[in-house]
């Protein structure tokens, strides 16, 4: 047995948090669990105290997949699965799993001052609502993407009207789908970031939102495509601004441009060196909260963040075309505002099924937060480097792959730290990085075996065509890789690497492979939907020894959120959600108060991905079998495809 599982029968039930969970109130179903723990009443004759009963494994019962027999079951969130918790005198108990939510965005939800403020509202850099001028009505936007979230608890919390305990959720909103129109808004509005207090039932577990408060995120030039998150082990939410705008073509980027007039109110003002950095925020007592940037941490396409225990080494997913691994070692532990930020070098050994390497470690620089911040302040990329986009046949130049492209760079004499910090992806590419990965997502670590998992979302051209000194063969359905981690590891330099949980090699988990499907299935699925398709956010549970992965699927046409026993190699589905919509803001949570969970998003319910002719008329296309039956549902289902969820997964005991 595991020494994370030591939990009785009856702590088992709390285990899982849910609503309601425990069955613990009288009854049958609480005769039965507690006869089973030995229990009895006032009146049971006196006998030995039997030998505890604990919690030997833990393990999940997958759902199908949903189908368009059910289509009601398409166009929301479903859950089919079970929890199955086996106890160390071969009994077993089976849970339920279903799915709440907190809210959906674009409704109005209690401020905690009596009054109300709206879920996933937008706001620029005056905290002034940004207002959808297409709308007659002239409404704030709201966010139809909810992602990165993180569950914590704070020792003396002082917000009023808890019943039970207080507990915080933090939660980050990527980007807004379209206006009423109907144009495109993405990347165009400056992310909001939220704290949500909630009352936690001590009983039941159940968590009901209290108070809702918009960060104040103008100290940090505001939030750029903020995406998956995670929280730090001292106990602090890891944001992310991913898709970092190129600064060398910043002149011509009108995404960057109507980001900055709603920003800022002024088209030319937002400075994109500001952007692309791993924001951090704060919790509050009072359920507010504070927010500061790492600008040492590599400008690259962060998401998903992943600490390891030493509370120093973190490993970063790059969602990018021609990514990279990257690797920050902070020189203090809990403090992410200097230390040395490193480059993986692929060392390949094989090429199916997403292929496997050795990994070394190249050095790109060291420095601290402040000290990019204010090259970030003053520099424009002229003053760092040179780029062209075709060859000037000059030997100056140095050729290298870039965001799907091919670029010939030349560094400033003396520039050499700025463009580690500020032109990151191009810089680590000039340094002999393997920078041929191709949305690299999630990131998370399971602990007790020193191994870190990374979702590649898809393989894709860059990773197979040798462009960034990566030549693999594998799905686009993309994998998931383990990667094992060591101590005693030295950088290019020679230097010692100061962490004991650097990465040494990288491999496919057999499991968690995808499958590309050669001609659509009967419900347009492109990749078999009994496997993962397109792994983005990934977290472990080390008490449940459980990989957690969401999909954000082109492939599947509802996306799906897995459990992997790492033990049993058992792949489980848990959840469907809308068709349409992408899995997000997953974060396992072992232990609040005695209570476990698994939080869950999803994002953009109804985005369809159609083909269609001249006249409009759908041609093909992922969704193109389940539109017309999908598409009426969906929007009634979440304000006319404007709203998302954001909740949770909890337990209820099944009986009999």
């Amino acid at each position: 047995m595991s020494d994370s599982l030591d939990l009785t029968r009856r702590r088992v039930l709390k285990f899982f948090g849910g609503a309601p969970l425990l069955p613990l109130a009288g009854g049958s179903a609480t005769a039965a669990l507690l006869s089973a723990c030995g229990g009895g009443g006032d009146d049971a004759p006196a006998t030995p105290a039997p030998a505890p009963v604990t919690l030997a494994s833990v393990t999940f019962s997958a759902m199908p997949a949903v189908s368009l027999a059910d289509a009601a079951k398409m166009a929301t969130t479903t859950v089919a699965s079970s929890l199955v918790a086996s106890f160390s005198d071969g009994t077993k108990q089976t849970y339920a799993l279903k799915y709440e939510t907190f809210f959906i965005t674009g409704t109005m939800v209690p401020n905690g001052s009596g009054g109300t403020i709206l879920a996933g509202g937008y706001y620029d850099i005056k905290n002034n609502p940004i207002l959808d001028a297409t709308d007659a009505n002239k409404r704030q936007f709201f966010s139809d993407c909810p992602d990165g979230t993180s569950l914590l608890k704070l020792a003396s919390p002082t917000v009023t009207g808890i019943k039970g305990n207080t507990v915080f959720a933090v939660v980050q909103f990527e980007y807004t789908t379209r206006n009423v129109k109907g144009d495109s808004m993405y990347g165009m509005l400056p992310s909001p970031i939220a704290i949500l207090t909630l009352d936690q039932d001590k009983t039941t577990g159940a968590l009901t939102l209290v108070k809702y408060h918009n960060v104040d995120t103008s100290g940090v030039n505001g939030l750029w495509i903020t995406c998956g998150a995670s929280r730090s082990p001292w106990n602090t939410h890891l944001s992310s601004e991913e898709y970092e705008p190129d600064a060398t073509a910043i002149a011509t980027n009108t995404q960057f441009q109507n980001f900055s007039q709603n920003l800022f109110g002024d088209a030319t003002k937002a400075n994109p060196y500001h952007y692309g950095h791993l924001p951090e925020i704060t919790v509050n007592p009072d359920g507010t909260g504070s927010i500061k940037k790492h600008y040492c941490m590599g400008r690259i396409s962060h998401e998903l963040v992943q600490v390891m225990p030493d509370e120093r080494t973190a490993l970063m997913g790059d969602d990018a075309t021609n990514g990279g691994l990257f690797m920050f070692v902070a020189d203090k532990a809990q403090d992410l505002s200097a230390g040395t930020l490193y480059v993986a070098k692929w060392a390949q050994k094989t090429a199916d099924n997403g292929g496997s390497a050795d990994l070394s470690w190249i050095k790109l620089g060291k420095a601290t937060s402040a000290e990019i911040k204010a090259l970030a302040d003053t520099l424009k990329a002229s003053d760092i480097l040179s780029v062209k986009t075709a060859d000037p046949s000059d030997a100056a130049f140095t050729k290298i792959p870039f965001s799907g492209k091919t670029n010939w760079i030349k560094i400033n004499t003396g520039m050499e730290k700025a463009a580690a910090f500020l032109e990151t992806h191009r810089y680590a590419a000039l340094k002999g990085g393997s920078m041929g990965f191709t949305k690299m997502e999630g990131t998370t670590v399971n602990a007790k075996d020193k191994i870190a998992y990374s979702a590649m979302s898809y393989i894709q051209p860059a990773m197979t065509n040798g462009s960034g000194g990566i030549s693999v063969k594998g799905p686009n359905a993309g994998v998931v890789y383990a990667l094992n981690l060591k101590s005693g590891q030295k950088d290019d330099t020679g230097a010692a690497i100061d962490s004991e949980w650097v990465p040494v090699d990288m491999a496919a988990v057999p499991a968690l492979v995808g499958e590309d499907l050669a001609t659509p299935d009967a419900l347009g699925n492109l990749a078999n939907p009994d496997k993962i398709a397109n792994p983005d956010n990934i977290k472990f549970s080390e008490k449940l020894r459980t990989l957690f992965i969401g999909e954000d699927s082109g492939l599947h046409v509802n996306n799906f959120l897995w459990a992997y026993n790492v033990d049993s190699k058992t792949l489980s589905r848990l959840l469907s959600n809308p068709a349409g919509a992408e899995s997000t803001g997953l974060h396992a949570v072992d232990d609040i108060n005695g209570f476990a969970y698994i939080m869950s998003n999803f994002q953009h319910p109804g985005d369809w991905e159609l083909t269609k002719d001249a006249s409009g008329n759908v041609t093909g296309g992922l969704h193109s079998k389940v539109v017309s039956t999908l598409d009426p549902l969906v929007r009634a289902n979440y304000r006319d495809r404007f709203g998302a969820a954001v909740g949770y997964m909890t337990a209820l005991p099944k009986v009999g």
